[in-house]
């Protein structure tokens, strides 16, 4: 919207010129959708918290978490809010994978509110049926996956890569890649909902990882960049800097708000939304296994979970005191902060990890 006005202006002015710099943009972009966040932020709250209706509470989770019974929820919204405002400010508009990326953020925001709304505003503890969250999930996962697919025109954007080798990697027919493209989104959708269980535990992490994956973008979509790094060549993806970088703005103005003790949570809204977005960024820039690198504090919660159900449901024994596996450490005596800081730590590690792959070759 704005770069279209600015385009216009550079005719009268050079100096507007500074905004067709995609790093420019994803500057303002960032601190857009910070003070956007900040601004909308308390008057969101309290909004949230006149639905009356709180978080629901573990009743076998530690009993430090009982205390948060009645904080409102539904926060993520306001990360959706910004970062869609942020992006129709300071994006290129003509840009085709702006539109899925955004399209993806709204259709699993919807799917995660309305499951926030039969919990909160209906009184249902069960919110939406699994199965049908996952059908849901499942189709606007797989139509995402069938579009990038049908409108690639080379064969670099359907070939799976494997990081750290010049040489190795897959072309993939459509069905595998629709597959991958589909595990991908819906899988990081539910990762990051599964890990939206400690005051900004999910946020911090997807800050960084969508920090790195704007860098993946920009240099996917710089050809001498990507020539240079040996990494896949994606004409066009360097325009997901301003969406990566509006939801590190938006998330850290989120987090004023989300940080020990929260104000507000991100709720099922927000978690299934960004989660599903870092899937399809990922993607996008064929850097499927890399986000598993940088995301490995959400692969670690998920896998944590999936081992918990497999081991009772055939020994009757559990492998953690309970899952997702933060919940494990809070059981054995670790502070909340403790758990949370940490794991942020940990999610630095990991993102400095997924970067380093540039330069491996």
């Amino acid at each position: 919207m704005l770069l279209e006005l600015t385009r216009w202006l550079q005719q009268l002015e050079g100096l507007f010129g500074l905004f067709g710099y995609l790093t420019f943009r994803g500057i303002l972009a960032a601190l857009t959708a910070l003070f956007l966040a900040l601004w909308w932020g308390p008057a969101v709250i309290r909004r949230l918290g006149q639905l009356k209706g709180g978080q629901p509470i573990r009743q076998d989770g530690p009993q430090t978490h009982f205390s948060k019974a009645g904080t409102p929820t539904m926060g993520g919204a306001l990360i959706l809010f910004t970062v869609f405002a942020s992006v129709l400010l300071w994006g290129d508009l003509r840009n085709k994978y702006v539109w899925v990326v955004l399209a993806v953020m709204v259709a699993f925001g919807a799917i995660g509110w309305y499951d926030d709304w039969i919990k909160i505003v209906k009184r249902d503890p069960n919110g939406l049926k699994s199965r049908w969250k996952y059908l849901l999930q499942s189709v606007f996962g797989l139509a995402a996956g069938l579009y990038l697919y049908y409108s690639a025109d080379t064969a670099t954007l359907t070939t799976f890569y494997i990081p750290l080798f010049k040489t190795v990697a897959l072309p993939l027919g459509g069905l595998a890649f629709v597959a991958i493209a589909y595990f991908w989104i819906v899988g990081f959708s539910n990762a990051v909902n599964l890990t939206d269980g400690l005051d900004g535990l999910a946020i911090m992490p997807t800050v960084l990882v969508a920090c790195a994956l704007g860098i993946f973008a920009y240099a996917s979509g710089h050809a001498e960049f990507a020539r240079y790094l040996q990494i896949p060549p994606v004409p066009g993806a360097g325009e997901l800097v301003i969406i990566c970088a509006a939801i590190a703005g938006a998330g850290l103005g989120f987090l004023w708000f989300n940080t020990y003790p929260a104000m507000v949570f991100m709720g099922d809204i927000g978690a299934l939304a960004l989660g599903a977005v870092l899937g399809t960024v990922a993607v996008i820039v064929r850097q499927e296994l890399v986000l598993v690198i940088m995301g490995g504090i959400f692969v670690i919660e998920t896998l944590s979970v999936m081992i918990q159900v497999a081991s009772f449901k055939l020994t009757g024994k559990r492998v953690f005191r309970m899952a997702p596996i933060h919940h494990h450490f809070e059981l054995k005596g670790w502070p909340e902060p403790r758990v949370i800081v940490r794991f942020w730590i940990i999610s630095v590690i990991l993102v400095l990890v997924g970067l380093a792959t540039l330069k491996v070759r």
